[in-house]
């Protein structure tokens, strides 16, 4: 039977019944309430504007409204880089990828991933005495020392790239579309644009792969499950823990929901889906002592727009003046729109409940807030773009970045390169360019010098950019240019790392290579 497992049903069959429905009694375990567990949740691809909540008018993620109701919701909260290697990477050493070497994705055949001499959050907390898991899209390397096991997870539960980089058997929806892999020896292989039977998405737990092709009907059923068998251990040794829980959705293939039934449209099904699953995943946490965990749920980066109906909203965040040009303003780009992400945190008792916040916040913020939430301290050796905005999320502060950098992540220029820079409302870009639209354009990369100038307050479509002779740019550009400088110079003079970025066909995952589609046995199959 398609769709999720019930909670109750869940907790029942994988023993976790009574010691969830007891926890806030302190019964199954010893968790030290002085430091908090933590749930970091990253949706792929889900735009701003897919959040009912920041809208006001979708009813397709009810349960994740309810969360933002009960907790702090931010509405200027922005994603590390627009794309999702880079994006991850950031998330996971507050560094950008200026610094940290990651400036675009690691493909299925990329030997590397994140450089070994980064620090990542969960390598910090383990440190810390955290039990740490990793349970969703890694995408950050899966060759030898940089699959996630060696980065300071203890568990992991995943795919280890995007779930449309390889064939499966239940293809479900993509644009265009894609075959499902092929089962017999000399099946024709598919090099439709983004569809690739040549090897399937394997599914690991820990370095084993269980799975290939994974079957993406049952995986946001298995990434519950999972998570709720995590948690348990870490209760029943008394430690606190990390969840880094990185879902599937809602990026591209699709795979077919309950929700088909009820007419709603690919996208809008699978965004119920993500709503129900993350629902499960609250109710986990708060089974385990409402209060005791933090739970902060964001956006990797915007829609990818190319995808057409099978992609979600920006919101306001247009980008007028790109879409203009032609091209798209969202996924791969600086425009807002490729950058701005839904988010929330939720810690009841500790993060007052329904507040929205304004601050300026980035995905780079986790790192150094859990840190020291956690009572533990960030690696000495090297600067950090992120800030801890722990007194924000406490309700004590609205105080965010005075200054947020954004990359570019694919549109225009060299990857990486800093190309936008935000001050207060005001948002400088000295070279743009749009990623691929639906209808196949692409807008054209320009350099601009004097940069383009916007106010996002009056302007968050990003429509008109400010006459270079009016008063209020002459004000606004000393501080923008001195700001970026700033930031270069302390990237010069920092310790900063550097990808592998080689690819070699030897490094793809591979559970049997004399099977088609490197197909593990499988008896549901």
């Amino acid at each position: 039977m398609r769709g999720f497992v019930l909670l109750e049903t869940l907790l029942l069959t994988t023993g976790l019944g009574l010691w969830l429905r007891l926890a806030d009694c302190e019964v199954g375990g010893k968790t030290d309430v002085r430091r908090p567990n933590f749930v970091v949740v990253l949706a792929d691809d889900m735009g701003w504007g897919d959040l009912g909540a920041n809208v006001g008018e979708s009813k397709d993620t009810v349960q994740l409204d309810k969360m933002a109701a009960e907790g702090m919701r931010f509405v200027d909260f922005h994603a590390a880089a627009s794309t999702c290697s880079p994006s991850r990477a950031s998330l996971l050493t507050g560094r950008l990828g200026i610094r940290n070497g990651v400036t675009h994705n690691f493909a299925v055949t990329s030997v590397g991933g994140l450089p070994l001499n980064e620090t990542t959050l969960a390598e910090v907390l383990r440190e810390a005495g955290y039990a740490t898991g990793v349970i969703g899209k890694w995408h950050l390397g899966h060759a030898g020392p940089y699959h996630p096991n060696f980065r300071g997870f203890d568990y992991y539960f995943g795919i280890p790239y995007s779930h449309d980089m390889g064939c499966t058997d239940t293809p479900g929806y993509n644009w265009p579309p894609c075959p499902p892999c092929p089962r017999a020896p000399g099946s024709p292989s598919h090099r439709v644009k983004d569809c690739y039977t040549d090897v399937a998405v394997p599914l690991f737990e820990n370095l084993r792969i269980v799975e290939q092709p994974v079957n993406l009907t049952r995986l946001a059923d298995q990434y519950v499950q999972k998570s709720a068998e995590f948690i348990h251990r870490a209760r029943e040794r008394g430690v606190p823990f990390l969840l880094y829980l990185a879902p599937a959705a809602m990026h591209v293939p699709l795979p077919v929901t309950q929700g088909e039934a009820s007419g709603l449209g690919p996208y809008r099904a699978g965004l119920q889906e993500l709503d129900r699953m993350l629902s499960c995943i609250k109710d986990l946490v708060d089974a385990v002592g409402r209060g005791t965990t933090l739970l902060w749920f964001s956006g990797d980066n915007g829609p990818w727009a190319q995808k057409c109906q099978l992609a979600g909203s920006v919101g306001p965040f247009l980008g007028a003046w790109q879409t203009r040009q032609g091209g798209s303003a969202a996924k791969q780009t600086t425009w807002e729109g490729g950058h701005r992400v839904p988010a929330f945190a939720y810690w009841p008792g500790h993060i007052p409940a329904n507040v929205t916040s304004p601050a300026l916040l980035s995905s780079l913020d986790i790192f150094p807030t859990l840190v020291s939430l956690a009572g533990a301290r960030l690696p000495s050796w090297r600067s950090y773009d992120g800030l801890d905005v722990s007194e924000v999320l406490l309700g004590h502060s609205q105080m965010g970045h005075k200054v947020l950098l954004h990359p570019n992540s694919g549109a225009a220029g060299p990857p990486g390169d800093l190309q936008a820079v935000r001050i207060v409302a005001y948002k400088a870009l000295h070279l743009t360019g749009g990623a691929e639209a639906c209808d196949k354009t692409s807008g054209p990369q320009r350099h601009h010098n004097p940069p383009l100038i916007f106010n996002l307050a009056r302007d968050p479509s990003e429509g008109e950019a400010l006459d270079p002779e009016s008063p209020e740019y002459q004000m606004v550009l000393p501080q923008l240019s001195t700001a970026l400088d700033t930031v270069l110079r302390d990237v010069a003079a920092d310790n900063i790392s550097t990808a592998d970025y080689t690819r070699d066909p030897g490094s793809v995952p591979c559970c049997d290579p004399l099977a088609v589609a490197c197909r593990c046995p499988n008896p549901d199959l």
